[in-house]
């Protein structure tokens, strides 16, 4: 098991050391000096980040740079690309009114080198600072690239802790040492003792740790009613400018960008947290696994991206949601059911992301080894909910987490698409990933590719889950109820199919093995009827 070692203090102490008598060479010699050179990602837009501490501008600076890698090395969604654009381009003005030192590239700069590596590379040796400073990034490819840059350089880097999260890696490490199972439960309870949110002393609010039960209500037969609003926040000329440059940069990529209006500043990013606290937070839990056709937004909170950007902190999140609760203002369960996935999940997948890596990316427990429908980067299906999911998540960059989980991420797994296919789509599209949230969710969460870290079982059901929890099946001309026919629903197709090719593995799990005694039933002819439906599934005869 790796984590990040805590060796921010030793790295700083030598950094110094080492500085100072760089520092004395140059200015006895009449060179201008650079301390340090302090990296800002993308997703690291938090003007409290560890990065700046001791930050003295006369003798450090900041560095960012927008590069076409980071939207090439998956088929990254033009709503994706242009909210980092304009919320790094947002944030680089801030800095700038700070007054802090900054060396800054555009993506449309003739000396762009294209690449977070070759960009840093150049502007090592244009400036030449005695060390660089790293808030803890979010992604593995770019951690290791940065490191190797520094290590080229023969520069320090000192590496600091993230304090956007509750806990640490190393928090997680300790937690997870001597685990057999890591589940998130227990990790989730353990951090609401510690940070004692939603506590009667030692013991829960409400006599609970868990109010899912109450928490997966479909919508009436007659709908959701209406809904408040999403936030929107319309384009400045700053976020009008690089939507034109994502156009003519990115035409080619997925999605489009007419409803671009998602938070891209703090101040706006509270403003959403707000709106969500007072308009939809009350029915959140309600209805949080529910589903409707043409409505993307529902009582979902929208505030991943500004979360993963560090626009939003999460504990501002959580104490706002708990605020909510003791006022009066939202119901036990809602509130529980949000800050689980605050404080609970969004923890979790990162220990989980750091502890693993590299190797957990590889994983391919269940040998899954098609390719990825080429209609999921258009939408192009007839089958009712991935058509409107998929719609959704290439016109605004967004699914809600059972979408995700439920519809695409279920019929991928069925489907048996390769899981680095599947992460790839999933980065690709959605405005809120970055990889240390994203790979553990869809890789372990999603397609059970780790098998069985980051979940107990294979989430996988037929078309009738579906049909439960949302009206997609009435206006589909496939029927759920059906496994076999050119009226079976694909899903429940794949669900027989899934349970076929997997039952020696499946078997052994006790929470899915009644499932497979389920294929007791099934006839040799049965059998073979499921498989040439599930082989037209995925020749793409069906769907």
């Amino acid at each position: 098991m790796r984590s990040l070692r805590p060796h921010h203090d030793l790295a700083a102490q030598l950094g110094e050391k080492l500085g100072r008598g760089e520092v004395l060479l140059r200015r006895l010699s009449g060179q201008k000096v650079m301390r340090t050179l302090v990296i800002v990602l993308g997703d690291q837009l938090d003007a409290q980040s560890s990065a700046f501490d001791g930050f003295d501008a006369t003798q450090d600076a900041v560095w960012m740079a927008e590069v076409a890698e980071e939207s090439t090395h998956v088929w990254s969604s033009q709503q994706r690309t242009a909210l980092f654009l304009s919320a790094m381009r947002h944030f680089v003005q801030e800095l700038r009114q700070a007054g802090k030192p900054l060396h800054y590239m555009r993506l449309d700069d003739d000396t762009n080198q294209g690449s977070l590596a070759a960009q840093l590379q150049a502007d090592i040796t244009r400036l030449q600072p005695t060390q660089v400073v790293l808030t803890a990034p979010g992604d593995w490819r770019v951690l290791r690239a940065i490191k190797a840059v520094a290590a080229a350089n023969k520069l320090p880097l000192d590496l600091r802790d993230d304090r956007h999260f509750f806990t640490t890696v190393r928090d997680f490490a300790a937690h997870a040492k001597g685990r057999k199972s890591l589940r998130m439960e227990y990790f989730y309870r353990e951090q609401r003792r510690k940070q004692n949110v939603l506590m009667d002393g030692d013991q829960p609010v409400g006599g609970q740790w868990n109010f899912d039960e109450d928490n997966r209500e479909a919508f009436p037969k007659t709908g959701p009613g209406t809904v408040p609003a999403r936030s929107q926040f319309a384009p400045d000329a700053i976020t009008q400018e690089v939507m034109a440059l994502v156009r003519q940069r990115f035409a080619s990529h997925p999605g489009k960008l007419d409803s671009f209006a998602w938070p891209v500043t703090r101040v706006q990013a509270l403003q959403a947290l707000q709106t969500f606290i007072t308009e939809r937070l009350p029915l959140f839990g309600q209805y949080q696994d529910a589903m409707w056709p043409n409505q993307p937004w529902l009582y979902h909170a929208h505030l991943g991206s500004s979360l993963n950007l560090k626009l939003l902190n999460p504990r501002e999140v959580v104490a706002a949601a708990e605020a909510a609760f003791h006022a009066g203002k939202a119901p036990l369960a809602a509130v529980e059911g949000f800050v689980r996935q605050v404080l609970g999940w969004r923890e979790y997948v990162r220990g989980i992301y750091w502890t693993q890596m590299p190797a957990y990316g590889q994983g391919n427990a269940l040998a899954a080894d098609q390719d990825l429908p080429a209609w999921f980067w258009t939408g192009q299906t007839d089958i009712a909910c991935l058509k409107d999911t998929l719609a959704q998540t290439l016109e605004h960059g967004y699914a809600h987490h059972i979408q995700r989980l439920m519809v695409t991420g279920l019929f991928t797994l069925m489907f048996g698409v390769k899981p680095e296919q599947v992460h790839a789509w999933y980065l690709a599209v959605y405005v809120d990933a970055v990889e240390w949230v994203e790979l553990p969710n869809v890789l372990g969460m999603s397609q059970y590719a780790d098998g069985g870290v980051m979940a107990s079982k294979p989430y996988i059901a037929t078309g009738k889950y579906i049909q439960r929890m949302s009206p997609y099946c009435s206006g589909c001309k496939y029927d759920p109820l059906l496994r076999v026919g050119d009226a079976a629903c694909p899903f429940t197709t794949l669900y027989w199919d899934f349970l076929m090719r997997h039952e020696a593995l499946l078997t052994k799990n006790p929470r899915v093995a009644l499932q497979v005694k389920n294929l007791a039933r099934l006839t040799d002819a049965d059998r073979a009827a499921i498989k040439g439906r599930a082989d037209a599934v995925r020749s793409g005869v069906v769907g």
